[in-house]
């Protein structure tokens, strides 16, 4: 029997230790809710945590029992690092091996969770150039591209059990304590801050407070199912990006940062991640009825980069 999304609520993440669950886990809690976090180490408290190592397919399930809701976050930060065969193998892995125990133990559970909430990234749509996308767009091409589709597909299991599946793809998350905001911060302090490559590639970014909403609204509403774009509405150019964030700072950005040295800096990744980019639209989570505290670009930058403003 499934579940509804009722009090009181009991919710396992997974990745609960990372930049966006730690804030969702307080969240949930400031919800009401009960979080239980699966973790890859001895469990040292079995009211809050339950053991599992996806690598080696293993997994508590007798104490995933019961819980009323699945938020899945867990994987190899992909901006970490440069993107050698061996770091790439791990991104893919992670995400497909974490996903696919998760999904296959909600499956065979006695008392299936109401919800899986799994992280997907928009990596999904590839380089789309300025066109807006939405989630019925199709799958672009490259690393990120297949990795999010092998990812979803992983989902299956759970979807087909009666769970109702819903697979956020992650945008660009600004927060000031990590990602790439953390990274480009230092040197747009510095004045140092510039346009990446020619500029024109779309952000597509929500601040963490909105996607950690987002997740609480998909554990919520029933009418959402599939694919999300976990973004605000209001992607940009990095153009656009570079000269808010340098507005907000009071630092020029007159600085570019020529393709060649990105791809020096980061290699592969920065071709992907930085030089690419989708003009992503979050039109499911507005059908749905989900109010963004943080809309616009230059708005957010302020609030998280001047507080008390």
């Amino acid at each position: 029997t499934n579940r509804r999304m009722d009090q009181p609520r009991v919710i396992a993440v997974t990745g609960a230790s990372g930049l966006v669950g730690r804030a969702l886990t307080a969240e949930l809690q400031t919800r009401g809710c009960t979080v239980r976090r699966l973790v890859r180490r001895a469990v040292q408290d079995t009211a809050a945590e339950i053991a599992w190592d996806p690598a080696a397919g293993t997994i508590d399930a007798a104490a995933m029992e019961g819980v009323d809701g699945v938020v899945h976050l867990a994987g190899e930060n992909v901006a970490d690092g440069r993107w050698t065969e061996a770091k790439k193998r791990r991104i893919v892995d992670s995400r497909v091996d974490g996903t696919r125990l998760i999904s296959q133990t909600i499956a065979q559970l006695a008392g299936k969770p109401a919800v899986l909430v799994s992280a997907s990234a928009i990596g999904f749509y590839g380089d789309r150039g300025a066109e807006p996308v939405d989630e019925d767009a199709p799958a672009g091409t490259g690393f990120l591209a297949d990795t999010s589709r092998a990812w979803e597909a992983e989902t299956r299991p759970a979807w087909e059990a009666g769970v109702r599946v819903v697979q956020v793809r992650v945008g660009l998350v600004l927060t000031p304590e990590g990602g790439l905001l953390a990274k480009m911060l230092p040197l747009f302090k510095l004045g140092l801050g510039g346009v990446l490559g020619d500029g024109r590639q779309y952000m597509s970014w929500i601040t963490r407070r909105d996607l950690v909403r987002a997740f609480c609204f998909a554990l919520e509403s029933d009418a959402l199912h599939g694919a999300v774009n976990g973004v605000a509405p209001g992607a940009v150019t990095n153009r656009e990006f570079t000269r808010t964030l340098g507005a907000v700072l009071g630092r020029p950005t007159v600085l570019p940062a020529p393709r060649f040295a990105l791809k020096l800096a980061m290699g592969q990744m920065a071709d992907q991640m930085i030089l690419a980019g989708a003009n992503v639209v979050p039109a499911r989570l507005a059908e749905a009825g989900f109010s963004f505290e943080d809309p616009e670009l230059a708005g957010a930058l302020r609030r998280l980069l001047k507080p008390g403003v």
